[in-house]
């Protein structure tokens, strides 16, 4: 992934003379480099802005830098805002505002004019909210004190968003193949996925990636092998099997890496000239950090590989899902998420094995070798975006991930169990009603919260199934909302 920054731009005027000024850079520069010591990402200090001309030339100078993903700002003093309106009505960054101030608390004995004069934060932050109001600015807002714990996990978080609007606007997804016939969900305006997200999605054909393949080594094969069997324990006798998916990986992301594409789709309907589908190539792929859809879901493969990068630094644990079965005995209600071969090993509890089985759909002529392993404990998310015809839709649902409560020695793939919020029950009526597709993007990584500023910022809709949320709610927030977003 690439090197991203952040910029800190801190807001003043000419009236408060040299040595507030000086002051105030100072104390700026102190602030960037100590937070930047706990954030995920640099925080580089930019410029104390005292005018409209200097405003507008940090902004257009972080439009054009493509190692800059996002502005944070912060008002030391007041700083008058009709000077920021050709700023902020130009930016093409995520924007966030701080507001904040430079000391803790008020000092009792020491304050007077002078003190009130410098350390007008209070003051300056409404100054400069309200611009951004005025001007219905995509932002968001954090405040509290610069050092507390609490403001900076979610300024690293929201820059973690930031970063996952960075990857979109350079994603290009690789299609061999269309999607599956006849399925509505998979579909999408992809037209409108490049203006709004800036998604180039294009199909190669599926004989284009089996003449890469009958271009890989032996040689090449056996380097992958090694790594595999580094990576992974094998449960299979059928080494031929793996190999050939070390083939089909090789030539993948060969394919991906000469157009620049960092997520792919295939189909079990279009495996012309192959023996296989990908199950073990395309969950490796997933593990080195590219996205997956299968069936030819363009738009989970996409977002897998965004959050993917927005959870960088975590456990790694952000994958292609699918609600698969329910388990709907009274007081243990839970989905089951798999897939049938390809589910990201980040997702696993403990090292995974390679297993050889027959897959019973589509065009295979042998038996595709894939990881098998249960899915770890904890708190996560699933996340789908869905094309609405004029809008796209991003919907999450906060889940708890427990042990499979079942051993299930004949399902011979890798499987994720959990509760969803607020229950199996009313989960599923919220996610059916809100258009929520079978495949998602799973997540121990990203929150929930950094999703709702990802939407922000690419301008989509957001709906967030939690513990509180009920049908009845959610059809009303969705009825407003498809008011609200058609008079945009």
């Amino acid at each position: 992934m690439k090197k991203y920054t952040f910029w800190f731009v801190v807001g003043s005027q000419l009236l408060y003379g040299d040595e507030v000024l000086r002051t105030v850079d100072a104390r700026a520069r102190e602030m960037a480099e100590e937070m930047s010591r706990e954030l995920p990402f640099p925080l580089e200090y930019k410029v104390t802005a005292k005018s409209a001309a200097e405003i507008s030339d940090i902004v257009r100078e972080a439009n054009f830098d493509p190692a800059c993903a996002g502005i944070i700002t912060w008002c030391h003093t007041f700083s008058p805002s009709k000077m920021w309106i050709g700023g902020l009505a130009s930016l093409q960054k995520p924007y966030c505002h701080l507001a904040t101030q430079y000391n803790l608390e008020i000092p009792n004995d020491e304050i007077d004019m002078d003190f009130m004069n410098l350390n007008q934060a209070a003051h300056g932050d409404r100054e400069h909210g309200f611009i951004a109001a005025r001007l219905r600015m995509p932002r968001k807002v954090i405040a509290g004190h610069w050092q507390n714990g609490e403001v900076r996990r979610r300024l690293g978080d929201w820059m973690r968003a930031a970063v996952g609007v960075a990857v979109s606007r350079d994603m290009k997804v690789m299609r061999f193949g269309d999607n599956m016939r006849e399925v509505a969900v998979t579909e999408g305006d992809k037209v409108e996925a490049q203006l709004r997200l800036g998604w180039q999605v294009n199909t190669w054909a599926v004989g284009d990636l089996v003449r890469e393949m009958n271009a890989v080594t032996e040689a090449e094969i056996d380097g992958l092998m090694e790594t595999y069997l580094a990576a992974y324990d094998v449960a299979c006798d059928n080494m031929n099997a793996i190999r050939y998916q070390a083939r089909e990986e090789i030539a993948i992301r060969r394919m991906m890496e000469r157009e620049g594409c960092t997520a792919f789709t295939n189909t079990f309907q279009d495996l012309y000239g192959m023996e296989q589908l990908p199950g073990l190539a395309s969950q490796h792929l997933m593990a080195e950090g590219f996205g997956y859809g299968g069936e030819g879901d363009w738009k989970v493969s996409a977002m897998t590989a965004i959050m993917k990068a927005m959870g960088e630094g975590g456990n790694g644990a952000s994958a292609f899902m699918e609600d698969y079965t329910y388990h709907l005995a009274e007081g243990q209600e839970y989905s089951l998420g798999a897939h049938m071969l390809e589910v990201c090993p980040s997702l696993a509890a403990d090292r995974p094995r390679i297993e050889c089985h027959h897959l019973g759909i589509g065009m295979n002529e042998k038996d595709p070798a894939r990881l098998v392993f249960e899915g770890k404990e904890g708190p996560a998310i699933v996340v789908s975006l869905v094309d609405m015809g004029g809008r796209f839709r991003l919907i999450c649902q906060d889940i708890n991930c427990v042990k499979p409560i079942l051993p299930m020695p004949n399902l011979p793939v890798a499987r994720v169990m959990w509760r969803a919020e607020p229950d199996l029950a009313r989960g599923i009526e919220c996610w059916v009603i809100a258009g929520g597709a079978h495949h998602t993007v799973l997540s121990y990584d990203v929150s929930a919260e950094m999703m709702r500023d990802f939407a922000r910022m690419m301008d989509i809709e957001f709906v967030h199934i939690n513990k509180d949320t009920t049908p009845e709610s959610l059809e009303k927030d969705l009825l407003l909302a498809d008011i609200a977003w058609k008079l945009k």
